[in-house]
């Protein structure tokens, strides 16, 4: 075969890769989709998953197709444990994307000190493109909240920066942003001046946002991949900024397994909550199970040794579905 011609078959088929990984997914499709709900509300939640791709094993690629089994198998349980909280009040969308694995992420994390590079192309992308397609042809006009966990909350903070800042229309509907599980900071803040923190329990058009930790973390100042410098959270309870404290008897409830460990209920796992204003984190002395070695060596090198990073949403479950509630009504009278 001449040089020249295998040469320009390469270029092609590099192409046509190259193209087909550009083309985000069909989001006409409902196979795109973990949630498309019926519309019961006059409200949505646009939620974006966190990482179910792991990607540890040899041969896996860096990012999960938008049939990974992985990701279609865990979605439902994260929308059952997540964003669920948002369904008394809401109607939740719930796209798939291509999403990053967990290991990419975290090389990404270990060169750069964050994982931009892995979610700003193509996971970012299918995020837009889904966003798209939700505006077009889901949304009909309704307020909306943006709701996400983990990498969903990285994605999610360059949607705020970037697509709502060329979409002014579909901005000026969001409720709330609930960014939990990736850190916002003071200088993330700074400079997108069209957005806002919040700073109590009801205002709306704001970022909510929290990283929930057990005592060894902060008291050892352990390096997560989730937490940055300058980094804000709210307390889930009392909705203060600053280190007062919050006991677990104020807790509305939070969302455990039964004793068969077949569904979800609420209970009450003892989880308090404390601002630590100089961390930027919510501090609980609510414990969680014990994980096999395995995953809990991968939960250690990526959240530390004493991080609640899966229980973000948990430990604070009834508190997050009563202050939708409240945010949807300042919108709403705000627009009245």
């Amino acid at each position: 075969m001449p040089k020249r011609f295998f040469l320009m078959c390469m270029a092609i088929l590099l192409a046509i890769h190259s193209s087909a990984a550009a083309k985000s997914p069909d989001y006409s499709k409902a196979s795109s989709w973990c949630q498309i709900p019926a519309i019961t509300k006059d409200v949505d939640t646009f939620y974006i998953l966190a990482t179910e791709y792991m990607g540890f094993n040899a041969g896996d690629p860096d990012y999960a197709t938008i049939d990974n089994a992985e990701m279609v198998e865990g979605a439902p349980i994260q929308y059952a444990m997540n964003a669920s909280a948002f369904a008394d009040s809401t109607n939740v969308f719930m796209p798939f994307y291509r999403q990053s694995s967990l290991k990419y992420a975290g090389e990404i994390y270990k060169r750069d000190g964050n994982i931009d590079a892995a979610i700003s192309g193509m996971p970012y992308n299918d995020i837009t493109a889904a966003l798209d397609y939700y505006f077009k042809h889901y949304n009909n006009g309704r307020p909306f909240i943006l709701a996400s966990h983990s990498q969903g909350s990285a994605i999610a903070q360059i949607v705020l920066k970037k697509y709502f800042k060329e979409h002014p229309e579909y901005y000026k509907r969001m409720v709330a942003a609930y960014v939990i599980g990736y850190a916002v900071t003071k200088d993330y803040l700074a400079a997108n001046p069209h957005l806002k923190f919040a700073t109590g329990e009801s205002d709306a058009g704001v970022i909510i946002s929290w990283n929930t930790e057990g005592k060894r973390n902060v008291e050892e100042n352990v390096t997560t991949c989730v937490l940055f410098p300058n980094a804000i959270s709210i307390n889930p309870i009392n909705w203060k900024l600053d280190g007062t404290y919050a006991p677990a008897s104020e807790n509305l409830g939070s969302l455990v397994l039964n004793e068969d460990n077949t569904a979800f209920e609420i209970g009450n796992v003892g989880a308090d909550a404390k601002v630590i204003p100089s961390r930027g984190v919510v501090l609980t002395n609510a414990k969680i199970e014990p994980m096999p070695a395995e995953l809990a060596a991968v939960a250690d090198e990526f959240f530390g040794p004493d991080g609640r990073h899966e229980s973000d949403y948990t430990f604070y479950y009834n508190n997050i579905k009563a202050n939708v509630a409240k945010r949807i009504a300042t919108f709403k009278t705000s627009r009245q």
